[in-house]
């Protein structure tokens, strides 16, 4: 018996607003379609934070004996700045502003973002299809939803008719939104635009000469629209119908509502059953953004050179970190915040590290199987990791009750406790062992801390031949120190 069969999931849907009792269209199978990044700039940590939720989720499906498919694409054309159907290309942009190849730019970020996600021991996906790979795919979705008389075209631009779609099928379905409210908060078009109405959106673009980046087609040289890309690489692996489609917060309209809208235009059903949604990422309490200096990236984490952290992390404590937070809640980054999580994080892994050194008795002072379950219902409640990280820390209090002599354990029930533990720690949380030698250790740090402060106080003391001295010699060992307002911290190279 496969331990899905044991173990019953409810995924909140967004298309319902519910919890959801779990059910695969196939039994023993689940289709996972999860959209990916535009690979134009480094993948920021909002972007990361998503991904990981869909991560644990892969490795839960995976844990409990289901065969995914798990689909995350990669965009390479066709996302116009602003979301929108007008401006430029956010790869050609790039390209263009750095005299480069749009592919070199896709090249560049692409393996920006493979590197950083495996830092944080991300399990790659079943498929990783990309837009221009799969133009002809997208040309006959076109086709398709023309022919079904949901799209026109006008000077080699082809658009999907939202109000005619709206006029049998629900437009605003996932987001909640009616088309009377959309023609109401959007404004009149100005004449220059092809579409008859501001809420259509482009299938397929005419490419302007200057466009670089351009596919022929039955209706123009141009490129395809940004919604469409999903909806042709998800039905293309995953098939008409699927079970999970997941995304940020932010994608859930317009992206997800046409995506929806598209499929049901071209296969007149509903293309997904379960809709997931990460919440945004803040930091300091603030949104992060680069023009304020509220930001920081996932390469500044792991080398601590970021003036909104005081030390460098390692990335399974800051993976460690995220997962303290429901994959639905707003998560708000902050250096305290990361302290802390290191403290419970080397917690957990030092009890792990306690595991094959316990002796076993004739009895147990712990109930290990309802214990076990307790973590099960956790991950079967809309994937609850804080309150399965909670459950692992009453592991972690019984596993050094053992060990300084208050608590008995039988053998078998030692198996059992060994068992959990290192699944959901490493097989579903997907956290590694790391040792506190691996990352800006605790002694070093404090090491670091009593120089600075004599390096502070030496400069009171304006005694700067010393200040200058410390400055320097922790350079030589690969320790730099940043100045700051807020005082002084350190990264190490």
């Amino acid at each position: 018996m496969k331990l899905f069969d044991q173990q019953q999931i409810k995924i909140y849907n967004t298309l319902s607003g519910e919890k959801e009792l779990f059910k695969p269209l196939n039994e023993g199978y689940v289709g996972m379609y999860v959209c990916g990044p535009t690979v134009y700039s480094n993948v920021h940590l909002g972007n990361v934070r998503t991904f990981m939720s869909f991560d644990m989720i892969f490795r839960y499906l995976k844990h409990l004996g289901y065969k995914v498919r798990y689909v995350r694409n990669i965009t390479d054309a066709g996302h116009l700045e602003n979301d929108a159907d007008v401006g430029e290309d956010r790869i050609a942009k790039k390209a263009r502003l750095e005299e480069i190849e749009p592919m070199e730019v896709v090249q560049r970020y692409t393996v920006d973002f493979h590197n950083i996600l495996n830092k944080f021991n991300f399990l790659p996906p079943s498929i990783e299809p990309t837009a221009t790979g799969h133009i002809i795919e997208q040309i006959e979705i076109i086709k398709e939803i023309i022919n079904n008389g949901f799209a026109y075209e006008v000077n080699g631009s082809v658009y999907f008719d939202v109000l005619k779609y709206n006029e049998s099928k629900p437009y605003g379905i996932l987001s909640k939104r009616k088309v009377e409210d959309l023609i109401h908060n959007t404004r009149a078009l100005d004449g220059q635009s092809d579409k008859k109405n501001p809420q259509d959106f482009a299938l397929w673009k005419k490419a302007e000469p200057q466009h670089i980046m351009r596919w022929p087609s039955p209706w123009s040289d141009g490129f395809p629209g940004w919604h469409l890309e999903c909806t042709a690489m998800s039905t293309k692996y995953l098939g008409e119908q699927f079970d999970i489609h997941g995304g940020g917060m932010d994608l859930k309209f317009p992206h997800h509502e046409c995506e929806i809208a598209q499929a049901e235009a071209t296969n007149n059903h509903a293309p997904v059953n379960y809709w997931m949604h990460a919440n945004m990422l803040i930091m300091n309490g603030k949104k992060m953004a680069k023009s304020t200096g509220n930001f920081i990236l996932p390469n500044e984490i792991f080398s601590g050179d970021n003036p909104h952290i005081t030390k460098a992390y390692s990335p399974s404590v800051a993976r460690f970190f995220m997962l303290q937070a429901h994959y639905r809640s707003i998560l708000d980054f902050t250096n305290d915040g990361l302290l802390a999580s290191e403290k419970g994080f080397f917690r957990l892994i030092d009890a792990i590290n306690l595991l094959d050194s316990l002796k076993a008795g004739n009895d147990s002072s712990f109930d290990i199987n309802a214990w076990q379950q307790k973590c099960y219902d956790a991950m079967n409640d809309d994937f609850n990791t804080p309150i399965v990280i909670a459950n692992l820390f009453e592991g972690v209090k019984y596993i050094n009750q053992i060990k300084d002599g208050s608590a008995t354990i039988t053998k078998n029930d030692l198996i059992v406790l060994k068992k959990t533990m290192t699944s959901f720690v490493f097989d579903i949380l997907g956290l590694e062992n790391v040792s506190k030698s691996e990352t800006s250790s605790e002694k070093l740090s404090g090491a670091v801390e009593i120089l600075i402060q004599l390096r502070q106080e030496a400069r009171a003391n304006k005694d700067f031949a010393l200040s200058d001295k410390i400055r320097d010699e922790l350079a030589e060992a690969g320790i730099q120190l940043n100045d700051s307002r807020e005082g002084t911290t350190f990264s190490t190279n």
